[in-house]
């Protein structure tokens, strides 16, 4: 397969955390498809896991949160890092599911980025650029029945957006970050989903060949108009606070 942009698929080594679960297999069952090779970064005992070769990663690596530094080696391998893993505590407001819920699905995404980040600044020399996909999902901006999850959405989405906005430009030429906003589809985190995995995956693909940095599949056509404004916004008001403290340090 082959970009707009020249680039294809068959060129990249490809690393998806929450490989396991149902986006993660079927982004991986796609990607694959493509030509691309993976590299599943998953949370269960390798043994354990029941997909077959052909559709599943060409391999498998298990990490724990609060571990990030130990995928360094494998990290070093990868072309794109898909952030894919998360969990949902759903309607548990406890203290306990608040942390849970921010350690994983917010404050490990951000060490592993910015694990990638040093990795992608130590060997910025290649010939192409690598990639951060992260899945903060439309709970970021929109009620997902789970107060807890919406908030590490929230988190994950706002650093994300703040990254994106204070790339310089040698990073900017080393490092492309796309953030999937995701709407509701049908996995173990949630079995009330209405789209399929499989579709979910596949309008991610196609939208990274069109070279989408905000990349948005959902059944809502609300966040389609929400979301764009307020990654405008956010562009904004870091613009605005950048040539504030910039005007004040000269």
């Amino acid at each position: 397969m082959k970009f707009s942009n020249g680039k294809r698929w068959e060129n990249f080594r490809i690393g998806i955390t929450g490989a396991n679960g149902s986006l993660g297999k079927a982004l991986t069952r796609g990607l694959r498809e493509k030509g691309a090779s993976v590299i599943g970064l998953t949370h269960q005992p390798i043994d354990s896991i029941n997909v077959e070769k052909k559709d599943g990663p060409e391999d498998w690596v298990q990490w724990s949160c609060g571990q990030e530094n130990a995928l360094k080696k494998t990290l070093s391998k990868v072309d794109i890092l898909v952030l894919n893993h998360g969990i949902n505590p759903k309607g548990d407001q406890s203290a306990k599911a608040l942390n849970k819920a921010l350690e994983i699905n917010a404050l490990s995404t951000l060490r592993l980025m910015e694990i990638f980040e040093e990795i992608v600044q130590r060997d910025s020399k290649g010939s192409q650029p690598r990639e951060l996909w992260i899945n903060t999902s439309e709970a970021e901006i929109q009620p997902a029945l789970s107060p807890t999850y919406e908030i590490s959405k929230r988190l994950i989405g706002e650093i994300v957006s703040l990254k994106w906005n204070n790339l310089n430009e040698s990073k900017e030429e080393s490092l492309i970050i796309r953030k999937l906003i995701l709407g509701p589809f049908k996995s173990e985190l949630n079995p009330l989903g209405i789209m399929g995995s499989r579709l979910v995956a596949n309008q991610i693909i196609k939208q990274v060949e069109l070279d989408l940095k905000l990349i948005i599949v959902t059944p809502n056509p609300i966040t389609y108009v929400i979301m764009p404004i307020v990654e405008l916004i956010r562009s904004t008001y870091s613009f605005v606070i950048n040539k504030l403290y910039n005007k004040h340090n000269a």
